[in-house]
């Protein structure tokens, strides 16, 4: 069970060390034990599942199906609000495992337990309004009508780096449409989705509608996820690389797909941008979960006249940057997942620097701890370095000078990746031209912070396809279906 980390928990049965299959907690024969990335200590032990009981979630979500398809749009709404008042209640204890598991910041946390139950909100709501349309027909005994109908059961995979906001984004999303859901959690950060699927139960959110299977079979549950008949959707947020072997494995059967994959993000500033605005929203899109997020700036682009000032502002404001344990009050940047994710980014530091790159800030390992990196700034650094076109995922920015704007352009959309990109100008005339041109699924604009539950989030390109979120997040969890009503004349 929790070690001392978890004596601030108000409520201790948050803590579940089971898959959640069916309405019920699943014991297995080995454990996987969950760490806490700051200190490296053992929090809990959560039993190690696989094949077996991914295929009895997928059994139970199959047979929960045509019942949760059954309800009202106004029955499942009133589940998930008793949810979303669930997380938020708990909003505390929540982000305390999250930082427990995953490393983030305390306030940061916390942050994502509100985002990830807006979802659930938004869609408790978003779910009454899944219109059809009737469409004139070619002959007057004729009607056409389009309605639209839950695809079934729903497989996902998510990740490490936010993993509350990731299963709520999908799941809430498929729940209202009407599908059942099963997840794989990553197996750093299982606790956050035990402890949705518990207050999920507590919520009177039926047996097999919602189910967790925890397990570090990665490739055998994952093809299980992907290839079983009884899936009708599969969804993935993670690398690229894995997303395209997920996306053949679904392949065999034909499955509905959305994938929410790499990113590469540029973040411009042009020189007539507000400098002072353009650094806060730098560091907030830089350094949010130590660099960690798909959507983080991975390339800062500014041009020549204001470049000097821009990274003067920048250095002091990241400098500024309190880096340690989460669970510290003061702390604005925590540990990266691991030690090998640290030593990722080192390299790609250590090779740009061996290119010419220059080091304003940081670019080591700090003294913290193995898991601990450097907020860092780099200067002198190229589109054509490895740091500027591999995902970075550390604290690390990458400083490149540009002269005009279609160079830029060039330079940003030169990348596999189209998930997300930012600027900053006043020029009206040069902003439409700009976010147009990008080739990016999200555009911020004198913006920093561009996810919220109103918004359609995904990307293009070889950052994925389908978006989470907005009112176009249902529709990849539903069908059209067409129907065609012929015999009506006199």
């Amino acid at each position: 069970m929790l070690q001392h980390q978890g004596s601030g928990l108000q409520d201790k049965q948050l803590i579940k060390n089971f898959s959640y299959i069916n309405g019920s907690w699943h014991s297995s024969e080995s454990n996987l034990a969950v760490t806490n990335p700051a200190t490296g200590e053992t929090i809990t032990e959560v039993g190690n599942a696989g094949v077996a009981e991914t295929k009895l979630a997928i059994k139970a979500a199959k047979g929960a199906f045509k019942m949760w398809a059954a309800k009202s749009a106004n029955e499942r709404a009133g589940l998930m609000k008793k949810w979303f008042d669930l997380l938020m209640q708990h909003q505390d204890d929540l982000a305390r495992i999250l930082t427990l598991e995953q490393g983030k910041p305390l306030a940061e946390a916390k942050g994502e337990i509100a985002y990830g139950a807006a979802f659930i909100e938004w869609f408790a709501e978003e779910g009454k309004r899944i219109y059809g349309d009737t469409i004139p027909a070619p002959s007057g005994d004729k009607r056409i009508i389009v309605i639209k109908q839950p695809v079934g059961v729903v497989a996902s995979i998510t990740p490490w780096n936010f993993p509350n906001a990731m299963i709520a984004r999908k799941a809430a999303a498929a729940l209202s449409a009407g599908c059942t859901f099963v997840v794989r959690p990553a197996t750093q950060t299982p606790l956050s989705a035990l402890a949705m699927a518990e207050l999920a139960e507590r919520a009177g959110i039926p047996a097999g509608v919602f189910n967790v299977v925890v397990g570090d079979d990665a490739r055998g549950m994952g093809e299980i996820l992907t290839q079983h008949p009884d899936v009708a959707k599969f969804t993935f947020t993670g690398s690229t690389a894995v997303g395209k072997s997920l996306i053949s494995q679904c392949a065999t059967s034909v499955k509905k797909v959305s994938m929410e994959l790499g990113g590469n993000a540029p973040f411009i500033v042009f020189n007539d941008a507000d400098i002072d605005a353009a650094v806060q929203g730098a560091v907030m899109s830089k350094y949010r979960n130590a660099g960690q997020t798909c959507v983080c700036t991975n390339r800062i682009f500014v041009q020549r006249e204001v470049v000097a000032e821009f990274t003067e502002k920048f250095t002091t404001a990241v400098a500024a940057l309190n880096l340690g344990d989460g669970l510290v009050d003061g702390i604005t940047i925590g540990p990266m997942i691991s030690s090998d994710a640290v030593n990722g980014v080192d390299a790609l530091v250590k090779d740009a620097v061996a290119a010419g790159a220059n080091i304003v800030l940081g670019g080591q390992r700090d003294s913290a701890g193995e898991t601990f990196y450097q907020p860092t700034i780099l200067t002198g650094v190229s589109n054509d370095m490895a740091i500027a076109s591999h995902e970075i995922f550390g604290p690390v920015s990458p400083i490149i000078s540009f002269e005009t704007e279609e160079e830029v352009i060039a330079m940003a959309n030169d990348t596999e990746y189209g998930l997300a990109a930012y600027f900053y100008a006043r020029d009206i005339g040069l902003i439409w031209r700009v976010a147009e041109q990008l080739e990016y699924g999200m555009v911020g604009i004198n913006e920093g912070a561009i996810s919220n539950a109103a918004a359609p989030f995904g990307g293009v390109k070889q950052s994925g396809n389908g978006r989470e979120g907005s009112k176009y997040g249902l529709d990849d969890y539903l069908e059209i279906k067409y129907l065609c009503m012929g015999g009506l004349g006199k």
